[in-house]
């Protein structure tokens, strides 16, 4: 049997050194707060707000290193909570996806793209995809027994890396659907 981490990744925001510039101020460094499964990747202490036609997501998370590129990642809920039309995508690919606007303590940055719903996706090294028979790009699904929600989640894109620890992450609408709180793992079925 094949089991995974299921993780919950809630909306944050990676930028770029430049946007962080504008956000913060010249010179500026990005904080660790916290340290994440995934190896180099941190919560910082640093937030920012997302404003969208209709609202704003205030003190939202940024997670560090800084990207070569600006990316924020919300849930569908959120999304209709700014007004935006999110695409779902995998992360990375932000062209064409919805507009916002960065509000940080020095300054603020219009996004003509960048706002996404991440899609449902595992992290795998390339020794542990291949033990459980996985290639990089294949889709799967993903079975939570263990919740009060027990559910199958479908259409779950493997990526494959050796800069990954093994996690699968979820957005905060799919972890709610599944009630997945906590330490959950989850059965992957090809």
């Amino acid at each position: 049997m094949s089991k995974i981490l299921v993780e919950t990744s809630a909306r944050h925001v990676h930028i770029t050194a430049e946007a962080l510039e504008i956000l913060f101020g010249k010179g500026y460094s990005l904080t660790c707060k916290k340290k994440l499964t995934q190896p180099g990747q941190f919560a910082c202490e640093e937030r920012i707000d997302v404003v969208g036609p209709k609202n704003t997501l205030k003190n939202v998370s940024i997670l560090g290193p800084v990207r070569k590129a600006n990316q924020v990642e919300v849930s569908l809920s959120d999304a209709r909570t700014l007004g935006v039309e999110a695409p779902v995508r995998e992360s990375g690919d932000v062209a064409g996806s919805a507009p916002v606007k960065l509000i940080g303590p020095k300054g603020e940055i219009e996004l003509t793209e960048g706002c996404i719903v991440a899609k449902r996706h595992i992290h795998i090294t390339p020794k542990e995809a291949e033990e459980f028979g996985l290639v990089n790009g294949q889709t799967v699904s993903v079975r939570l027994d263990d919740t009060a929600r027990p559910l199958i989640f479908g259409d779950v894109v493997v990526r494959v890396s050796d800069k990954f620890a093994p996690a699968m992450h979820i957005d905060t609408d799919e972890s709610n659907a599944a009630c997945a709180f906590g330490i959950v793992y989850g059965e992957i079925i090809k």
